[in-house]
């Protein structure tokens, strides 16, 4: 008998705001792979690319395999400065062993700063790439908090990912 099984994981992430030393140079902020033109960065040990890091959170969750810090602690100098996208095709790997796929992905960014609305398509291919998936397998949605939390005061940005797992069942 032949089947499909599914798994749902969730992920959230957040970083606050890193403040600019030197203005000669070119902050980078990283979202969903993409840099973003902004005034900061996030603080991280890697890129801090809080959208890849609960998608991560999310797959690895799914699987019932820890969360991101297990797999890559920010104790590890080998992760410094990492490009989160590196973080994300190892999380594929180890889902990839168990023979499991995304089948569908839905994000939302919490940020009130900077306005996301014009990169949130190339977060999407860039995502639904790294997670080998067609387009419309990936969500990904930004919202404000209208001024409230941490995220309204410009403090930081977080994220949160849904994800649903399959693979086929003999």
């Amino acid at each position: 008998m032949t089947g499909f099984s599914m798994r749902i994981g969730y992920g959230y992430d957040a970083h606050k705001f890193a403040e600019i030393e030197d203005h000669s140079q070119v902050q980078q902020l990283v979202l969903g792979g993409v840099s973003i033109p902004h005034d900061k960065s996030l603080l991280a040990h890697s890129d801090g690319d809080v959208v890849i890091h609960s998608l991560c959170d999310a797959i690895l969750g799914s699987l019932s395999l820890g969360d991101i810090g297990q797999h890559f602690p920010d104790s590890d100098p080998t992760y410094s400065g990492c490009d989160s996208s590196l973080l994300l095709n190892r999380v594929m790997e180890m889902a990839s062993q168990g023979d499991w796929l995304v089948v569908n992905a839905d994000i939302t960014v919490v940020a009130q700063a900077p306005k996301l609305s014009p990169h949130i398509p190339f977060m999407r291919s860039k995502l639904a790439a790294l997670l080998d998936v067609p387009l419309d397998c990936v969500s990904v949605k930004a919202t404000t908090t209208e001024g409230l939390g941490f995220e309204g005061r410009c403090e930081g940005i977080a994220s949160n990912a849904v994800v649903l797992m399959g693979k086929s069942a003999l």
